[in-house]
């Protein structure tokens, strides 16, 4: 019996080393071989210990197998192995089965999610660096023949060499799921994000079988409806295969350091969108849906939805809202119907412009096909609808053609694609006859004023000649040699990069000769006004685009660090509703920045009326008396006037439009760009309008980059405009992104009543605009401030809203103002509800200048600086 125990205490010991060595900790292994365990505090890492393999608990108790990046903090995962079947305690346990597969046991030993079948001899499974999780055969010398890989059964998250779509030889599908709730809970959610091969393919947004949004086409460049990826940005090359074999999407990196994912959110109505990991944070480069005119079959069959219109739907050409009443209340769902009934032998084609393509599940295509073939055989069949090609790139190729209603189409201001809408005969006729009529008129009104200004153009001519013998006179301005200029823009160059630290600009130089000669030599005639640290001039370039220039003064000590710093920030920008730089100047002692130019100017110079120069020019010519010669002479005289002209174009609808842009710039600005932008000096003169007077936020020379996950920041130097300015920066120095709201609820109360909030004052002498707003507000009166020039053309449900917005802006502290993303949700949205505004900021008069300090509005940018309190 002795000898008995013996034995069994032997026994016992060497089950127990066996125990021990099969659960040998493998953190710093990236394989589990068969005689091996991996329990929930164990970690599989990759090679390069980019990724782990291991679990992780979920909202409640329950245990989830999940891959994630290793050295990211917050834990950011990736994928997840038993989403939907969860280990309910700390007791499970990942082993590779008898059967060649891995499994997940849970405590009672039971299989709680396992791998497909294999046939392996000897399994092994392994964490790559790409976060792929693989089973193969350790016999097999081949590096990519798999049993079986996490990449074939993608949850949530798309990395670099994924594959999401569909194997139309096996008929299997990859797609994403959301998390059930987003950072908490894995399970799957309810949106899906799919490829739908039918027809010409595209990806699906769902939620549950509701289409909540429609990515477009590939288009050979990226998915027509998302503007924003584009191949080779950021480091990433997108690829899309599609043949008879398969239907993939994937992504690519060109720099291995890059750590990129596109992942789907369960947030609100599911995001699709793309995260960058950038100096310990993760950016968001671009998410879908992005905005109104994103959401699936907005503005109905044959409808266009246009995110820069208000409203946003309109009907193409042709055609006109089948619910009119609906359209008028801004639902557009119902969609649009012909003018005219179509005639096969004579109908025609209206070319539309940068546009997403309407849906094409049910569509005829051809890859060889030209666009010329595309159209003729679109114009014999009577059922075609529209025509477009399929790849845009090199000029374009293959046809793709619709056969019945066409709809979820919008237009973007640059990207898209050309699409040729079927439309009747009349319908493009009546609209040419119209613009031949307008040119007629045009030509008219032309030849007429030019008759009754004959006799001025002599005069204007010897001005120039006169001008053109002066400015030969004056050293420097003859033209230099083109090697001369070379030399010059290299050094220019090579001065911006290493004197100024802005190796990373990837801007256009302009030397100074070219500037000089665009400009008239910087002529008074056309400069367009002054700031705090220069003056602007307009001018024209050799190829007729029209410019603005900013000519930094040679005296002014505080320019530099403002130059410098817009053009870091503006030129990393871009959005419609900010103003574009086309490039710089730095010569000798010379700094200049080049913007487009915008008809319109600034939005003050309209709205208040602005300062303007111009020239009045007299001939006058003495009657020859008494043998005497005849004389001529002109005066300049310089007048100032109200530029008030323009002000009647500044209808409800344009005003609107202007806030709700400059609402989306900010949010841009503060949300949507690559950095977090402050911009504190935001004022109706750092608003341009362009011809069409589309709003864009301008004057970035004072602006504040800020980190991702930095709220505010505080200074000693106070710079900005009285009247604009939050209370906490103007008195304390403090400024966030709720500053710069503030300056924005101040110029939408500006734009509704026509009124400075600086120079108004009420009778009392005690309110000031804001002031002013609050006692209306609250007497029930608030429409009796709206401009005059309005007229009636407004809502009042939608005038007494913009004041609720801006007054909630406008409110004294900031943690009270709301954030430009729900400032854009209220401008879009009907429902009645906003949250009571509370008393604003400097509501009373204040004993301050009544001027703005040293500068004063000008077309681009202003800079206005006041003393530190």
């Amino acid at each position: 019996m002795r000898i008995f125990f013996t034995h069994l205490n032997y026994f016992i010991i060497l089950v127990i080393s066996c125990f021990f060595f099969f659960i040998t900790p493998s953190t710093s292994l990236d394989t589990l071989t068969g005689t091996q365990i991996l329990t929930t505090n164990q970690t599989l890492l990759s090679k390069n210990q980019t990724f782990a393999l291991g679990f992780f608990r979920g909202s409640n108790t329950n245990y989830y197998l999940g891959i994630w990046y290793n050295n990211i903090n917050p834990q950011t995962i990736v994928w997840v192995a038993n989403r939907d079947n969860p280990v309910d305690n700390s007791t499970g346990y990942l082993k590779i089965g008898d059967n060649g597969n891995f499994v997940l046991l849970n405590s009672s030993g039971n299989p709680a999610w396992s791998s497909n079948q294999t046939s392996a001899k000897n399994p092994v499974l392994q964490l790559l660096d790409t976060g792929n999780l693989v089973l193969k055969d350790s016999s097999d010398k081949t590096n990519n023949n798999y049993l079986w890989q996490s990449f074939d059964y993608p949850t949530d998250t798309v990395l670099p060499g994924m594959k999401i779509g569909w194997n139309l030889d096996t008929g299997t599908e990859k797609h994403l799921t959301s998390w059930k709730v987003t950072g908490e809970d894995p399970s799957s959610g309810d949106f899906t994000i799919k490829l739908d091969y039918h027809g010409l393919p595209e990806a699906f947004l769902r939620k549950n079988q509701t289409i909540i949004f429609r990515t477009g086409p590939w288009n050979g460049e990226g998915y027509s409806g998302i503007p924003a990826m584009k191949d080779n940005i950021d480091g990433l090359k997108f690829n899309f295969t599609y043949d008879e074999h398969s239907v993939l999407y994937s992504f690519s990196i060109t720099e291995p350091s890059l750590l990129p994912r596109i992942i789907l959110t369960s947030d609100t109505d599911g995001e699709f969108q793309r995260y960058m990991w950038i100096q310990g944070s993760w950016n968001k480069f671009w998410y879908q849906p992005a905005d109104q005119c994103d959401y699936y079959r907005q503005c109905g069959p044959y409808g266009v939805c246009d995110e820069n219109a208000s409203p946003i739907c309109k009907c193409m050409q042709g055609f006109r809202p089948k619910n009119q009443e609906a359209w008028n209340l801004r639902d557009g769902s119902d969609g649009c119907v012909r003018n005219t009934a179509l005639n096969c032998s004579t109908d025609k084609f209206l070319h539309l412009e940068h546009t997403k393509l309407p849906e094409t599940s049910s569509v005829f295509m051809n890859k060889s096909m030209t666009l010329d073939e595309c159209g003729s055989l679109c114009k014999r069949n009577c059922s075609c609808t529209a025509y477009a090609n399929i790849d845009i790139r090199n000029g374009g190729s293959g046809c793709v053609m619709w056969l019945g209603q066409l709809v979820d189409m919008r237009v973007y201001s640059t990207d898209g694609q050309d699409l040729y809408v079927r439309l009747a005969a009349a319908d493009i006729g009546s609209t040419s006859s119209n613009k031949n009529h307008r040119v007629v008129q045009a030509v008219g009104i032309t030849l007429s004023a030019l008759v009754l200004v004959l006799g001025l153009v002599a005069i204007c001519y010897l001005m120039k000649k006169s001008k053109q013998r002066s400015r030969a006179a004056i050293p420097g301005f003859v033209r230099r040699s083109h090697d001369w200029i070379m030399n010059e823009v290299v050094f220019s160059r090579k001065h911006l990069r290493d004197e100024r630290n802005m190796d990373d600009l990837e801007l256009p130089m302009f030397d100074f000769d070219t500037l000089t000669m665009a400009t008239n030599n910087f002529s008074q005639d056309n400069k367009l006004g002054e700031g705090g640290f220069g003056r602007v001039y307009r001018g024209r370039l050799i190829e007729g685009q029209e410019i603005a220039v900013k000519r930094l003064s040679k005296k002014s000590g505080q320019g530099n660090e403002e130059f410098k710093n817009e053009v870091k920030l503006i030129v990393k920008l871009q959005h419609q509703n900010l103003v574009r730089l086309l490039g710089c100047c730095i010569e000798k002692d010379e700094k200049m920045l080049v913007y487009e130019y915008l008809e319109n100017r600034g939005l003050d110079s309209i709205l208040f009326g602005s300062i303007v120069y111009f020239n009045i020019f007299f001939f006058l010519i003495m009657i020859y008396i008494c043998f005497t010669l005849i004389l001529s002479l002109y005066v300049l005289i310089i007048t100032n006037v109200a530029d008030k002209s323009k002000r009647p174009l500044l209808d409800w609808e344009r005003r609107f439009n202007i806030i709700y842009g400059i609402a989306k710039g900010l949010l841009y600005l503060h949300q949507d760009s690559r950095y977090r932008i402050i911009h504190r000096d935001l004022k109706t003169s750092n608003i341009l309008l362009d011809n069409e007077m589309n709003p864009k936020i301008s004057d970035f020379g004072i602006a504040r980059i800020f980190d991702k996950n930095q709220m505010q920041a505080k200074t000693l130097r106070i710079v900005g405009t009285y009247g604009y300015m939050s209370p906490e920066y103007a008195m304390d120095g403090n400024f966030s992104i709720k500053s710069d709201v503030f300056s924005f609820g101040v110029m939408v109360l500006e734009i509704i009543t026509g009124k400075k909030n600086r120079e108004f004052y009420s009778d009392n002498n005690e309110l000031n605009l804001l002031g002013n707003v609050w006692r209306h507000w609250h007497e029930g009166t608030a429409l009796t401030l709206l401009d005059p020039s309005i007229g009636n053309s407004y809502t009042e449900a939608e005038v007494v809203r913009c004041i609720h917005i801006g007054l909630l802006c406008v409110q004294e502290h900031a943690e009270d103002r709301p954030t430009m993303s729900s400032v854009i949700l209220m401008l879009s949205s009907e429902t009645p509800s906003l949250p009571n505004p509370k008393t604003p900021g400097f509501s009373i008069k204040k004993n301050h200048p009544k001027t703005e300090s040293s500068s004063s509005s000008v077309n681009q940018v202003t800079v206005t600086m006041l003393d530190a309190r």
